[in-house]
């Protein structure tokens, strides 16, 4: 029996490396149709090298490290030290493999807990560490969104009252969809958490007992169960592990954002940096309801359109530096993940699945 096939009894089995190329392919076909309609040469005309675009390249890609080392502290904070520095770096890499070639709204979180629970960790640990991680990230979301609407003002934030008024019209009600989608599961997840973990387990067994529902049955017995574990864990937890937890959360998440105001300043200005940082975040809360691999396609069309109007140059000129710096944006944020999680992912598998190893 091969390694593919000793992992594939679970969510494992329909992770292929060969899953990949669905993103790469959208994300190619987006961006080249973007290029073609939006070409302007005048835009490249108008690029110079220089030891400073050097610079701003650099740091974009210190945020990107930035971004993952928040994810590897924050890992191994919620695994207590269990997991060692290179046993989280390989998680991450895993997890955000996952992600990439899935689509937003599912994420890597299914087959997370495999690969935390594999690296040495009780499986029932392994729920509590997933199920806190995807608590944490909501949190995030939860918070900074208003929070930035408020610092930012709506009109400015989705960009109401500018030439594309209708199209931003479309994006604040996906993101107010995505918003109240994130606030909803944070609202029944803190009440599991930290107020009766058994009866929401109770609840959602019962709901979930429904005849058009009872295909997921199973499923939500699992993550019923993930939520009274992760409770136990959440107990006892200290302020120095909140702390810990939160920072690196928000490390990860903010240094996310800055790659785009990096990857701007190194060819062009921008002309409002903490705009173009919130912009980001509620494009984030967009993807969630993107049913593409990672996003993938709807992330470079999203960033062209929204974010075009902060670039300093010329209106004629906005939409094609904004396409080419959605081009480089995806090429250091996404594309990685998926060259590191191909070379990880079949030696991960032959190390953890061989020799029935289960």
């Amino acid at each position: 029996m091969s390694n593919q096939k000793q992992a594939g009894g679970g969510p494992l089995g329909k992770i292929k490396i060969g899953n990949a190329i669905y993103p790469i392919l959208i994300g190619l076909a987006v961006v080249g149709w973007m290029l073609w309609r939006d070409f302007n040469p005048e835009v490249f005309a108008d690029i110079r090298f220089s030891w400073a675009t050097v610079g701003w390249l650099c740091l974009a890609v210190f945020f990107m490290f930035g971004r993952d080392i928040g994810y590897i502290i924050r890992i191994r904070v919620l695994s207590g030290g269990q997991l060692s520095w290179l046993q989280s770096f390989r998680v991450i890499m895993l997890w955000e493999f996952t992600s990439a070639i899935t689509p937003s709204a599912v994420g890597g979180t299914s087959v997370a807990i495999i690969y935390v629970h594999k690296e040495g960790i009780s499986l029932g640990r392994s729920s509590a560490i997933v199920m806190l991680t995807s608590f944490l990230d909501e949190i995030y979301f939860i918070v900074m969104f208003p929070l930035l609407m408020l610092l930012v003002g709506v009109d400015r934030l989705f960009d109401i009252t500018a030439h594309a008024g209708i199209v931003a019209r479309g994006l604040m009600t996906f993101a107010l969809v995505g918003y109240f989608l994130k606030l909803a599961f944070v609202c029944v997840l803190s009440y599991g958490l930290f107020v009766n973990p058994r009866g929401l387990k109770w609840m959602l067994l019962k709901i979930f007992k429904l005849r058009w529902l009872h295909r997921w049955y199973r499923a939500v017995e699992r993550v019923g169960t993930d939520i009274v574990l992760s409770s136990h864990e959440i107990k006892r937890a200290g302020w120095k592990f909140w702390l810990k937890a939160c920072s690196s959360t928000f490390l990860s998440w903010s240094s996310r954002y800055l790659v785009a105001n990096a990857l701007i300043m190194a060819f062009f200005s921008v002309s409002d940096q903490f705009l173009l940082f919130a912009r980001q975040l509620v494009m984030w809360i967009m993807m969630l309801v993107m049913p593409t691999p990672g996003g993938s396609g709807f992330a470079e069309y999203i960033f062209s359109t929204y974010c075009r109007d902060l670039i300093e140059v010329p209106v004629a000129m906005q939409l094609g530096a904004a396409t080419l710096i959605a081009v480089l944006w995806r090429l250091v944020t996404y594309y990685p993940y998926l060259v590191a999680g191909a070379i990880i992912f079949p030696r991960w598998i032959k190390q953890k699945f061989g020799s029935n190893k289960l």
